[in-house]
């Protein structure tokens, strides 16, 4: 029913002051449809003022939303106040907050976290009664119900959406960690890194080892050409991919502008992370507020351990507005990031859903450009990576190289990937999901310690594509050594966890992926692992090789030692060369010049990557799933 068929119409537009708010030329009559004009009527019995209703009501109309919800996400009022208001209109009781004992944890009970609308208590002195959460827009239906049915009045009782979640978050805690913790293993075990060796991988892994020792004792030499062949062929594979990535970058783009799609703007979920990061807090909060999308449509938690009482006070300590929430997780093992993440998605909003973490500070539009992404492709486009862009790589060597590895990465290889529909390891956050799909796929592995890589090959697996965004998110890298070791060690160790999982059952990867994409997994995952653990060992080589020429001539070496030691040689400086070169290729001057002539140690950096691979095999089999916590300051440049 349009304005102009509800008797009034027009004028309760002109009353409220919102003909005044319209562009020249438009009808009054074609701006407020009929639900928005009994939701300024009772806002306005209410004794809300007419131009605080009419600018909630342009807000509506802009968003594709309500009158009650833009009131609400204003944040000029108070929630309680508000609800308890509706409460009195319809003659029942109001709960300013519920005793979570109360609360009957029924099955399908965390739908209510995302749409909080009823909930059944049980209380001592009473019957059970309902507690719901009153609409405006249903104010009127409901209350001719209760007219009609006074009887019912006494089996119900309202609140708001903020106290019925608190009582459900708590109420169901026990049990949502449980279905947490153990939700992938149950229904998809073969997809899970909770055995760190599956069936016959511990039996060929034994057998291997005691293999290559028996070799090394007896026949060394033969073992090092067993090895060294397939390593070199790994090496000279990832090597074409990033001379294919960077020559790529030489091919000019024709990017088409993506229009906004048609209707209004989707709630959009904001997941973060917080562990020991209170005095990230303030930061953190400002970047988010500046993301260019309505308020009535996000969706932002804070998911934090329920003993980090730091992190807790510092947030508390925040103005928040409406769309933020704080999330507890009950502390358990394994204490990752994805456990604390899997734990709040049922609770998700957002037909779209983003990752950050508590250092990011995201591009203001970085949402808008997903959206638009999302929505000019089908539905098989599960993920949009954003590029990660590292701000402090002026403050140290260490930091100066792990901004031009994230430049070669997010900027270069990442895209190759997506542009040939190639399997790929997403970053730690900036992800941008659709919500359904994620929550299909079984969301992140709790015990996985590089949930992105293996969520990023677990979509590919199950059918889905990911792509990548343009517009960065900047972070600050570790500056010193021991932070990015700790740092890398887990990546290492997540990556050799997602290499098992994968490998469980090689014949069905082969047939899920097809050969390409099986053969691009082997690469950028194991080739990299082994690659890694191997690159001292390689360097050693051409050492004793370039020794033995010299001490004793080049034909001293040998046909077939000769052409490892040619070939090592170009995949050792060919790698270090294309690292270099694709990096600062993809970097903008301001970012080269802060790098400056530190990319000279790159080999260093290399050994060091290889120092981090071998602890990360240690703590494999020692502790699997430890989570090395990186240290995060604030940014000096936070804009």
């Amino acid at each position: 029913m349009s304005l102009a068929e509800y008797p009034g119409g027009v004028e309760l537009a002109t009353a409220i002051g919102f003909v005044d708010r319209m562009p020249a030329g438009r009808d009054a009559a074609a701006v407020l449809p009929a639900g928005m004009q009994e939701e300024a009527r009772l806002l306005s019995a209410m004794g809300f003022s007419k131009p605080l209703i009419s600018r909630s009501a342009a807000r509506a109309l802009e968003n594709g939303t309500t009158l009650e919800a833009e009131l609400l996400a204003g944040g000029g009022i108070n929630e309680a106040t508000y609800f308890e208001a509706l409460a009195g209109m319809l003659g029942i009781p109001f709960l300013a907050a519920i005793e979570p004992d109360h609360v009957q944890d029924i099955p399908g009970a965390d739908t209510q976290l995302a749409q909080p609308r009823l909930i059944r208590l049980h209380l001592p002195s009473r019957p059970p009664v309902t507690a719901i959460v009153p609409s405006l827009g249903t104010l009127e239906t409901f209350r001719e119900t209760l007219a009609h049915n006074p009887q019912m009045r006494d089996a119900h009782v309202a609140t708001s959406p903020s106290a019925l979640k608190a009582a459900l978050w708590h109420a169901g805690r026990v049990r949502r960690l449980r279905e947490t913790v153990s939700r992938l293993f149950d229904t998809a075990p073969h997809y899970s890194a909770r055995v760190t060796f599956w069936g016959r991988q511990g039996f060929y892994a034994g057998l291997i080892l005691c293999g290559s020792l028996s070799l090394i004792a007896v026949f060394p030499f033969l073992l090092t050409f067993v090895l060294h062949i397939p390593l070199t062929v790994l090496f000279l594979a990832a090597l074409a991919i990033r001379m294919s990535a960077f020559f790529r970058l030489r091919r000019p783009a024709h990017a088409a502008a993506q229009n906004a799609p048609a209707g209004p703007r989707p709630v959009y979920s904001v997941f973060v992370a917080l562990y020991h990061e209170a005095h990230m807090v303030p930061q953190l909060v400002r970047m988010l507020d500046r993301l260019e999308w309505p308020r009535s449509r996000l969706d932002i938690k804070f998911i934090c351990e329920a003993d980090d009482v730091a992190t807790l006070h510092a947030l508390s300590r925040q103005t928040l507005g409406p769309e933020y929430e704080v999330v507890e997780v009950p502390p358990a093992l394994p204490r990752t990031k994805p456990k604390a993440l899997s734990y709040a998605l049922p609770a998700a909003r957002g037909e779209y859903l983003v990752i950050y973490d508590a250092e990011d500070r995201p591009h203001p539009g970085q949402l808008e450009e997903a959206w638009r992404a999302f929505s000019a492709n089908g539905k098989g486009l599960a993920c949009l990576q954003a590029p990660l862009v590292i701000d402090n790589a002026r403050v140290s060597w260490i930091s100066a190289l792990f901004a031009l590895e994230y430049s070669a990465l997010f900027r270069g290889l990442l895209p190759l990937l997506a542009a040939t529909s190639m399997p790929m390891p997403l970053g730690g956050t900036s992800n941008h999901f659709r919500t359904e799909i994620l929550k299909r796929c079984g969301g992140w592995d709790p015990y996985n310690v590089t949930e992105d890589a293996d969520l990023g090959m677990r979509l590919f697996r199950l059918g889905y594509r990911c792509g990548v965004l343009t517009r960065p998110t900047i972070e600050d890298a570790p500056t010193r050594i021991k932070g990015w070791s700790g740092q890398r060690s887990r990546w290492f160790k997540g990556w050799l966890q997602t290499w098992l999982v994968m490998m469980r059952q090689p014949r069905r990867l082969l047939g899920e992926l097809g050969l390409p994409a099986f053969a691009m997994f082997q690469v950028l995952i194991g080739g990299l692992i082994l690659s890694s653990l191997a690159h001292p060992l390689l360097i050693a080589y051409v050492i004793h090789s370039a020794w033995v020429m010299a001490a004793s001539g080049i034909q001293s070496l040998g046909p077939m030692v000769l052409t490892l030691f040619v070939l090592d040689m170009l995949n050792i400086f060919g790698s270090y060369a294309v690292f270099i070169a694709l990096g600062r290729a993809t970097m903008a001057p301001e970012e080269r010049r802060k790098v400056g002539w530190r990319w000279v140690l790159t080999g260093f950096y290399w050994l060091l990557m290889s120092a981090a691979a071998w602890r990360a095999f240690a703590e494999l089999l020692s502790d699997p799933f430890a989570w090395n916590k990186t240290a995060h300051q604030p940014s000096g440049n936070p804009g």
